[in-house]
């Protein structure tokens, strides 16, 4: 597991064989992909290129991921967690301004086009976007639906829809006017959309 990887590993079930993981093997391997899809594009990042830019052969990478596709997801999952951490401290109300600041922010840079062309990998090739939202999503959304629970709960998110609606009204608009360019993205405004949607009282 890379250093400051929050979430779980998801290939624990399915790609482990023989010898445990090696870590620091497992770091190169997961920022090598992550670096090719950045620089490279998508469709130079193949298995050999990774093996390469990694030092670590072909063979340990096709024990450890059952597809080219969950290690780009894993890669990007990677790099999301040191990018945009789910954990913290404070108000929930202020813990979700923050995460989506971050988010609007990151969208802009690499980070935005990775997270577009690895959907759009996973749609061309499965016809569904399913292994993007199961090895990546599912987690940070399951965790940040929870934080806004926990803030309606205390009082201090007003809004009365439930958390999964409300996370969706969120990172759905964002990622929405991200990929269609209908109006800037700012930090500030991604602060501002949360405070309108989630109806924050403590402003």
């Amino acid at each position: 597991m890379a250093k400051g990887r929050t979430e779980p590993d998801n290939d624990a079930a399915t790609a482990r064989r023989g010898r445990p993981r090696s870590a620091e093997a497992t770091s190169a391997i997961l920022q090598s992909a992550y670096t090719l899809m950045a620089t490279t594009g998508l469709a130079a990042t193949s298995i050999d290129a990774v093996a390469r830019h990694s030092n670590v052969s072909k063979m340990t990478i096709y024990k450890w991921w059952p597809s080219r596709e969950a290690l780009l997801i894993d890669a990007f999952l990677d790099h999301a967690s040191l990018m945009l951490p789910l954990s913290g401290t404070g108000k929930p109300a202020n813990r979700l301004r923050r995460h989506a600041a971050a988010y609007a922010e990151a969208l802009l840079g690499e980070f935005g086009r990775v997270q577009l062309a690895v959907i759009s990998e996973c749609i061309s090739n499965t016809g569904s976007a399913e292994i993007f939202y199961e090895r990546y999503l599912r987690y940070r959304r399951t965790a940040l639906v929870e934080l806004i629970a926990t803030g309606q709960q205390d009082g201090s998110i007003g809004a009365i829809g439930t958390p999964e609606d409300l996370y969706d009204a969120i990172y759905g608009s964002l990622f929405y006017r991200y990929v269609f360019g209908i109006k800037p993205i700012s930090p500030a405004q991604a602060r501002n959309l949360v405070d309108t949607i989630l109806m924050i009282r403590d402003r």
